[in-house]
C-alpha cells in the first residue's frame, strides 16, 4: 500500500508541477493554458493520496494503541506530514473558485482581492511544507541511492517551482489591485 501511495504522489507531483507552471505563465500573461483538465487528474489522485494516507495513519494508531505509547516527540515528523497534508486539503478547496467561476456558459474571472491571495500563499507554503517533509520517505519507497543528494535535488526542484508559483500570485494580484 505505501508503494502505490508512493507512486500515486509522484503522478500528483508531476500533475502539480505542470499545472502550476502553466497556471503561473496564465497569471502572468505569459501563457494561455493552465492545463486545467491536469487538474482534475490531479484531483483524483489526490483522493486516492488522501484515502491510502489515512489508512496508513489508522494502522499506525492500531499499532500505538497495541503498544500503549506513541512516543509523540519521536514522531513530530509523522504528525507535521499529516497536518501539513490537513491544512493542503483546506487550502485546496479556496483555491477551487478562486479565480473564476461559470456564468450561462461563460467563465468570468472574478476579482482577485488580497484575502485570495493571502489563501493562495499559504496554500503554497502548505505544499512546501507537505511536500518536502515527504520527499525522503517518498525516495526510500523506491529503493533511491544516494538519497542525501537526491533529496536535496528533488527539494531545489520543488521549491523553485512553489517559488515562482509564489511570484506569480502576487503578480496577478498587482494586476487586479493597481
Amino acid at each position: 500500500m505505501r508503494k502505490i501511495n508512493a507512486i500515486t504522489t509522484v503522478g500528483i507531483l508531476v500533475l502539480f508541477i505542470i499545472h502550476g507552471i502553466g497556471g503561473a505563465m496564465l497569471m502572468t500573461g505569459t501563457g494561455q493554458n493552465s492545463f486545467k483538465p491536469l487538474a482534475y487528474i490531479a484531483l483524483a489522485l489526490i483522493v486516492l493520496h488522501i484515502i491510502l494516507s489515512m489508512i496508513l495513519t489508522a494502522a499506525a494508531f492500531k499499532a500505538w494503541r497495541k503498544t500503549g505509547t506513541s512516543y509523540f516527540k519521536e514522531n513530530m515528523l509523522f504528525w507535521a506530514r499529516r497536518i501539513s497534508g490537513a491544512a493542503v486539503i483546506v487550502l485546496l478547496m479556496f483555491h477551487f473558485g478562486a479565480f473564476g467561476t461559470m456564468v450561462d456558459s461563460v467563465f468570468r474571472l472574478l476579482p482577485f482581492t488580497t484575502s485570495k491571495l493571502v489563501l493562495q500563499l499559504l496554500m503554497v507554503a502548505s505544499i512546501a511544507v507537505h511536500v518536502i517533509s515527504n520527499v525522503k520517505p517518498a525516495l526510500l519507497s523506491f529503493g533511491i541511492k544516494g538519497l542525501k543528494s537526491r533529496t536535496a535535488e528533488v527539494i531545489i526542484i520543488i521549491s523553485v517551482v512553489l517559488l515562482a508559483l509564489s511570484v506569480a500570485f502576487v503578480i496577478y494580484w498587482i494586476n487586479w489591485n493597481v
